[in-house]
């Protein structure tokens, strides 16, 4: 099958970027999105011509590092899937294709589709941690966890970062990311320590990163390929709400230490 490409060049974050088009041709329906890019790549770099940046890393929807906008969706047309898991079949012989770098205040572009997702580090680092003592190790079964909780927490934590809630979304916000973090840590005895002042870290973060509101449009969960669910924001809202609530008794609390 051959393919028309539109693809985001941009040298670098300081200059202007445009649309350039290509075209591949005899490839295999049932090879990978990121394999067809490959594909483009050797062929400009035998004709002495600058390869296309693109990230990736496991290629398995693992990483999220892979994540592109294809006519104007985030990692593709396909469902509850990443970019690198998406496959050529997916398109029609003849399609074009237009790709770009996730578009939002809080990624900028490094090069070409390669954007800084260095807001998510800073998020995390805000309150996505747990206390733990230095010494023996726990045994794994030393807390019991109740199957629904331990299976809610697994959800949540499935969120792989790849930033295409962002992208999605009309305002830009990194609601459904921050939610499914602060959630998977909410729900656990180990996540306890820190709870009290972790969901207003967090989303205050966000903010910081310029990350617009939620206003429950949920095309952030159209686009998550691990299918985030919305309830997670609404738990991170309680979160963000309690956090105002018993944070003045944590200080009382350690006041005198």
């Amino acid at each position: 099958m051959n393919l028309h490409l539109k693809i985001w060049r941009q040298e670098s974050p300081y200059k202007k970027g445009q649309l350039s088009a290509y075209s591949v041709t005899d490839l295999s329906p049932d090879m990978s999105f990121l394999e067809m890019l490959d594909v483009l790549n050797e062929d400009l770099i035998k004709r002495n011509e600058e390869p296309v940046a693109f990230e990736s890393d496991c290629r398995e929807g693992i990483c999220g590092t892979c994540g592109v906008m294809v006519n104007g969706q985030p990692h593709g047309p396909e469902l509850g899937t990443a970019t690198c898991q998406l496959h050529l079949r997916s398109f029609k012989d003849g399609d074009t294709l237009v790709i770009e770098p996730w578009r939002a205040r809080m990624f900028p572009v490094v090069k070409d589709l390669i954007v800084d997702r260095s807001a998510f580090d800073r998020i995390i680092s805000a309150g996505g941690y747990t206390s733990a003592k230095t010494g023996r190790h726990v045994d794994a079964n030393g807390i019991l966890i109740p199957k629904e909780t331990a299976e809610a927490a697994m959800d949540a934590a499935a969120c792989i970062g790849c930033g295409a809630c962002v992208a999605a979304c009309p305002n830009a916000s990194a609601s459904l990311f921050t939610a499914a973090k602060i959630t998977q840590m909410a729900l656990l005895p180990q996540g306890q320590v820190e709870r009290v002042l972790r969901g207003a870290r967090m989303v205050e973060q966000m903010d910081v990163e310029l990350s617009g509101g939620c206003t429950n449009v949920g095309e952030c969960y159209a686009a998550c390929p691990k299918e985030i669910s919305l309830e997670h924001i609404a738990k991170m809202k309680r979160e963000y709400f309690l956090s105002f609530r018993e944070a003045p008794r944590e200080a009382v609390a350690h006041e005198g230490e």
